[in-house]
């Protein structure tokens, strides 16, 4: 189960030590990632550099969490995280534009930052919460088209949102495994039944700050 998990600390009053302690967790467990905002991704890969457990991926967030940056911002976001030590990418999708139809600028957004990921993964947040079953599989289908890795539920900061449903992970699952991309479950997922659900639903990622409960 650690090899799904990218141990999550993405909330907006995370001191440097929690981080540190994450990054403890993280090597402790032998997770697959750390999931870290972008003003602390140069401080976990020199941390991660210095341990003999260094193969735990960095992966920071892009536009997050309202996806409402434009194309641009989020490109230099992420040539920053990049230059900064970022092994992966989490680009929060425009939801707005998703739902106004407006298709070119979503594969327009998705293509400009996977080039600015200069070869690293980048996942498209699709924020699932807000989004009809023909909404996501169509975000599923542009994604594919602007060439994304992953495709991901949800960032977990909707207000009221439940984030990661097993139906959602299987329908974005079934829509994009023929062209090789993956699913990130996130969002909810706070103990071991819930993120075996996710796995076998189709997802090969699991976000979650309950990492170090769901494997013990």
């Amino acid at each position: 189960m650690n090899e799904y998990i990218e141990h999550t600390l993405l909330k907006a009053d995370a001191t440097k030590k929690e981080v540190e302690n994450l990054l403890e967790e993280a090597v402790k467990y032998k997770f697959l990632g750390v999931c870290v905002n972008p003003c602390n991704v140069a401080f976990a890969r020199q941390y991660l550099n210095e341990t003999e457990e260094n193969s735990v991926k960095v992966v920071t967030v892009i536009g997050f969490p309202l996806g409402q940056n434009s194309p641009e911002i989020k490109m230099l976001e992420t040539i920053d995280a990049v230059k900064n030590g970022a092994d992966e990418i989490d680009m929060v999708l425009n939801i707005g534009r998703l739902k106004d139809c407006d298709d070119d600028y979503i594969v327009d957004e998705i293509s400009k930052v996977k080039t600015a990921c200069q070869g690293k993964n980048l996942k498209v947040i699709l924020e699932t919460d807000l989004l009809t079953k023909e909404e996501i599989k169509k975000a599923c289908e542009l994604c594919i088209k602007a060439g994304a890795d992953f495709v991901k539920t949800s960032t977990g900061f909707v207000k009221n949102g439940v984030g990661a449903q097993v139906e959602d992970v299987k329908l974005m699952y079934d829509t994009v495994k023929d062209a090789g991309l993956k699913v990130k479950a996130s969002g909810g997922i706070r103990d071991r039944e819930t993120a075996e659900k996710m796995i076998e639903a189709g997802a090969s990622r699991l976000g979650t700050s309950s990492g170090v409960k769901i494997v013990s």
